[in-house]
């Protein structure tokens, strides 16, 4: 009976020790269950340990009080009189033990509370602040998410008004009236920043009664040149999206027509001897078709060079007009030769002029140069007589000598 009280005191204290080093080791909250699961167990063992010793004296009790003669009773009373002291005693040290341990182990378990508590502050707070930081940075992407979208809104409002400028710009593209319009403005705009207003005219009427679309003044012997555009869109585009090699050879072949007669217009229309150049500028406002014909279509180059109809792209026309500037410039200067010679023997006679000037200039700078040197000589004479008469220690009774006063003095020149 000793020896289980002893067991369960040395069980209580290993217990103690466990709940020790796990208070020690493990994290807050496996300390606080690891310690309520402690407390509970050791309580209940206590217990048990409780009932059995008293539960072995009532048998022990029983059986002595069965065994014994009235005699021996007294004895035995006193025995067990004796155990029940000493089992409140023992009690009492196990009611002190574990009420020592329990307020140990509510001490822990407040303090571990604190700590539990001031962690999750400390979390709560840096939770806090990485939200706040969090909600910053979203606001701050917001914000700039909105702005960007305002800015896809404006670009996307242009992009459909450039979208209806567009369907506008093919309406007037089919359109052959239109085309043409579109053409001579394009031409237009061209000439004017390159030529001279008086060098060219627009809608310029000929001896024949055909009306160009421009013409160009040019000196001889290059004599004036006809620019008329065309701008063959219709059955280019047809030849562009064809869907089988007969159609595109068919709109082909309709495309180069067009082409062909456009040059043979111009030859016969504006080509006139002794009012224009030998030869005319077909006009084509589309680079595009300028390449299909150079490419892809070489009788077609072949025959406005036999015409004398010169191909030009908005690309090429630029080139031509500042070479047309170039002519209209030199023609201007040759124009004035004459009044260039005539400034340039005025400048000759002016020379002349300013060649005696400086001549005269010249000697009477040298004359005054000598006159100069005369008038220092002179200086350079005075100053040495002064200083002579300063230098000179003539005593009152030698203004007598004859000698002295005989002294010839030189003549200041």
């Amino acid at each position: 009976m000793f020896l289980e009280i002893i067991t369960s005191l040395v069980l209580f204290c290993a217990v103690f020790l466990c709940i020790q080093n796990i208070r020690h080791k493990d994290n807050h909250e496996s300390k606080f269950d690891n310690l309520l699961k402690a407390f509970h167990e050791l309580k209940k063992e206590n217990t048990e340990i409780k009932q059995s010793v008293i539960e072995q004296l009532h048998q022990q009790e029983k059986s002595l009080i069965q065994i014994t003669s009235d005699g021996q009773q007294k004895n035995i009373q006193q025995i067990l009189d004796a155990l029940k002291q000493e089992m409140n005693d023992i009690r009492e040290q196990l009611n002190h033990s574990f009420k020592y341990h329990a307020d140990s182990l509510n001490t822990h378990i407040a303090k571990l509370n604190d700590d539990v508590k001031n962690n999750l502050r400390n979390i709560s707070n840096e939770v806090n602040q990485q939200l706040d930081k969090g909600f910053e940075k979203t606001t701050l992407t917001f914000t700039n998410v909105i702005k960007r979208l305002t800015i896809i809104d404006e670009a996307q409002k242009k992009i459909n008004e450039l979208s209806s400028h567009v369907i506008d710009l093919q309406g007037v593209f089919q359109d052959k009236r239109a085309r043409g319009a579109f053409g001579e403005i394009q031409l237009e705009n061209l000439i004017k920043d390159v030529i001279p207003s008086q060098s060219y005219a627009i809608q310029y009427t000929l001896s024949n009664q055909k009306r160009a679309d421009c013409i160009l003044f040019l000196p001889e012997p290059t004599g004036n040149i006809i620019i008329d555009a065309k701008f063959p869109l219709e059955n280019f585009q047809f030849m562009q999206n064809s869907q089988t090699p007969s159609e595109k050879k068919k709109h082909q072949s309709l495309f180069k027509q067009d082409i062909k007669k456009h040059i043979k217009d111009i030859a016969e229309k504006y080509i006139i001897t002794g009012e224009t150049s030998e030869g005319a500028i077909m006009f084509i406002p589309a680079e595009a078709i300028f390449a299909e014909i150079h490419s892809n279509h070489p009788d077609l180059v072949l025959l406005s060079h036999q015409q004398h109809v010169w191909l030009a792209s908005p690309s090429t026309l630029m080139a031509i007009l500042t070479t047309a500037s170039a002519v209209l410039k030199d023609d201007a200067t040759k124009k004035q030769v004459h009044v260039v010679q005539e400034h340039l023997n005025l400048l000759a006679k002016d020379f002349a002029r300013f060649e005696r000037r400086m001549q005269n200039l010249s000697r009477h700078i040298n004359q005054a140069n000598q006159d100069v040197d005369e008038i220092h000589t002179s200086t350079k004479k005075i100053t040495n007589r002064f200083s002579k008469i300063e230098q000179l220690d003539i005593k009152l009774n030698d203004l007598d000598d004859p000698s002295l006063l005989a002294e010839p003095v030189e003549e200041i020149t």
